[in-house]
């Protein structure tokens, strides 16, 4: 890749800025560049076959027994065509009619490619531009920008030694044109962190891992597979795994789906597609929690870089309907994550689009998200991301973890990781989960973009892919050279027990200054009786201290009567009066419930039990020691159904303990360094 080409290119393109500075703002440039460096693109493919769709159309218009758009798709050798005599050159030879016949040539294009146009509202750019007497000046210097795929000579492509036609700007280095006009407008714009973009090292290492393990049967003549990202954005995922699947094997058959929300970028994708000879009708214009464009379908390779840390708040309703309606039958069955992060509602959307997997072990599909910390540990036990990462642990679809260098992205240094996922594992890897350290993977770049400052070299990209490939027996060899970057856990070791421990309420009871203070404040107090009269009748008691709780309220009850002010009855006035004159004390007198020893809520504590512990026994080794309280209990919580280990629901331990059983993913955001040192 000639990356001073596409940067060159980019720079051609965004100098229409100092044409626009003034009459646009600086987020609004975007607006016009891109849909005219995508128009321009558009034109560029067509030309080679510009007379021959001229021809088509003039000998075959208006014929009613004819099926014209098929006949022009074919003569133009693309599933998108123009009609018009224009090209954006000659429209600059009349600048008083500028406006006029863009308009008209844009008209010109097939359904499809307008539909893409129209996202960028072009029609409104193009009288906007034309109001401020610039428009003549912006055709003008699109018309200069050379996106030709191939070079021409009277129409026809200029062969090489090779014999293959010269390369100008091929689709791939088109993708990082577009690429870093969407960075600069984001930048202009000043979007958040979590909407990024994927540099395309990034999504070979992410490709390679999707696909590598099935690149021998991806080699096999008639080999014929199909790909979803449903954050495609501008589709570079999407490019890649075709391109990867396509240098294997040139005859297979890769067929792309994708669905976007931004529709600058939907556009592009399209676009791109389009070029490509790809069905442009399989990229989705939409949400994919509320208006999942590819419905009840299923794909070979599913892969994403959603949004990071982006709320859900716009489609709750929409979500939560499918939720209580469809449960464990729709997308998000395995619970709801917390609103301002949909990281793990986009990973259950694509779990609900792998191939089931037939008897014969036919079937399944491979996943590859990037995340950043935030679904590794995000979310205590029984909440909805803990559920969520329990239900993909017990369908034993997690297959590894791979942590990437932090800076790697343009719009955000934060640290990322990729999860692959598949419901047909090899039968190494069943019941476990590979985790792999790539955070000292990286070259300096020597200029930054943005928030990106490292990069992927083609040779860490190579090492990365094959460390992971041979993870099970790195793991097992302590003399494989990158034994210390990869560890295999059982799918267990991640889980636990949440089990609360209550320490029991011990109270000594005393009157003081302070305490006749805060009688006098109470509002449960005033309510019951006159608290100025009842600290009255208690100051003699000033100093006074009780051991136990009888020996206090038989003593206050005594001085009131004598006072002659009544004793109210009512728990309110009992549990303020115990509140106030009540004095935390180890050594004091244990409260009880009923008869039985009432919790501390000061001195509640939680422990995680590893799953494969019994319970019990890490109480007296971890918990014990620490609080030979005899009052010692274990909260009493409902078991977790969903949990692998057998149901502990009618289970009681000599603690008291009936355990709420939860599968959770331990915070290896925080602790991935001390699980590959172990």
């Amino acid at each position: 890749m000639n990356s001073s080409k596409h940067t060159e290119l980019a720079n051609h393109a965004w100098s229409v800025a100092d044409l626009l500075r003034g009459d646009y703002k600086q987020s609004d440039y975007g607006k016009v560049i891109l849909p005219f460096t995508v128009l321009r693109r558009l034109e560029c493919v067509l030309e080679p076959a510009k007379d021959n769709v001229l021809g088509v159309y003039d000998q075959l218009k208006g014929r009613e027994d004819v099926d014209l758009p098929r006949f022009l798709r074919k003569a133009a050798g693309h599933s998108f065509y123009n009609t018009s005599r224009y090209t954006l050159k000659a429209i600059t030879k009349d600048s008083s009619q500028a406006a006029k016949h863009l308009l008209a040539y844009v008209g010109a294009f097939s359904e499809n490619a307008q539909e893409v146009l129209d996202k960028y509202d072009f029609p409104q750019q193009i009288r906007r531009l034309d109001n401020a007497n610039l428009l003549y000046r912006v055709i003008g210097r699109f018309a200069d920008l050379d996106l030709r795929p191939v070079e021409l000579k009277d129409g026809k492509p200029v062969l090489g030694d090779d014999g293959q036609p010269k390369v100008i700007v091929s689709n791939h280095q088109m993708g990082y044109v577009f690429e870093e006009l969407i960075r600069r407008f984001a930048e202009q714009s000043n979007e958040t962190a979590g909407e990024h973009f994927t540099p395309r090292e990034v999504i070979e290492l992410m490709v390679n891992l999707l696909i590598a393990p099935d690149d021998d049967a991806l080699s096999i003549p008639g080999a014929s597979r199909t790909v979803l990202d449903p954050a495609c954005g501008t589709g570079g995922m999407l490019s890649a795994a075709e391109e990867h699947i396509k240098q294997l094997n040139d005859d297979a058959t890769v067929t792309v789906f994708g669905q976007e929300l931004n529709p600058e970028s939907w556009a592009i994708c399209r676009s791109d597609m389009m070029i490509k000879g790809q069905d442009p009708e399989n990229i989705k214009f939409g949400n994919s929690f509320s208006d999942d464009g590819h419905r009840n379908k299923h794909f070979d390779y599913i892969l994403a870089n959603p949004p990071f840390g982006v709320e859900w708040k716009k489609v709750k309703d929409e979500v939560e309907h499918e939720y209580e309606t469809l449960g464990e039958s729709g997308r998000f069955g395995a619970g709801l994550p917390r609103i301002n992060d949909g990281s793990l509602l986009f990973l259950q959307h694509m779990i609900s689009k792998m191939k089931p997997v037939t008897t014969d072990g036919k079937g399944g599909s491979r996943i590859a998200i990037v995340f950043n910390g935030s679904p590794l540990f995000s979310g205590a036990a029984e909440s909805g991301e803990s559920r969520i990462r329990q239900w993909i642990l017990e369908n034993d679809w997690l297959e590894g973890i791979v942590a990437l260098p932090d800076q790697l992205f343009y719009n955000t240094g934060i640290s990322t990781y990729f999860w692959i996922l598949t419901n047909r594992k090899a039968r190494g890897h069943r019941g476990k989960v590979v985790l792999l350290d790539a955070r000292d993977q990286f070259a300096k770049m020597r200029k930054s973009l943005g928030d990106k400052r490292k990069y992927l070299t083609k040779d860490q990209i190579k090492t990365i892919t094959q460390l992971y490939a041979e993870a099970l027996d790195a793991a097992q060899d302590a003399e494989h050279p990158m034994h210390a970057k990869v560890k295999v856990f059982a799918n267990e070791d991640f889980g636990y027990h949440r089990i609360t421990v209550e320490r029991p309420l011990k109270l000594r009871f005393e009157i003081t200054e302070e305490t006749l203070t805060e009688l006098v404040a109470s509002k449960p107090i005033q309510k019951a009786t006159n608290a100025e009269s009842l600290a009255h009748a208690l100051k003699p008691l000033v100093g006074q201290v009780w051991t136990t709780k009888r020996e206090a309220w038989d003593t206050l009850r005594k001085t009131m009567a004598e006072a002659g002010a009544p004793w109210p009855a009512g728990t309110p006035f009992q549990k303020t009066m115990r509140e106030i004159v009540g004095v935390r004390d180890p050594e004091g007198e244990i409260q009880l419930v009923k008869g039985s020893p009432e919790p501390d809520p000061e001195l509640r504590d939680y422990e995680n039990v590893p799953l494969d512990e019994d319970i019990d026994e890490y109480l007296r080794r971890e918990v014990l020691p620490t609080s030979p309280t005899p009052g010692l209990t274990t909260k009493k919580l409902r078991s977790d159904t969903r949990s692998r280990s057998p149901d502990t629901s009618t289970s009681t331990s000599r603690h008291g303990l009936s355990p709420k059983l939860t599968l959770s993913l331990r915070p290896w955001s925080l602790k991935f360094k001390p699980y590959l040192a172990r």
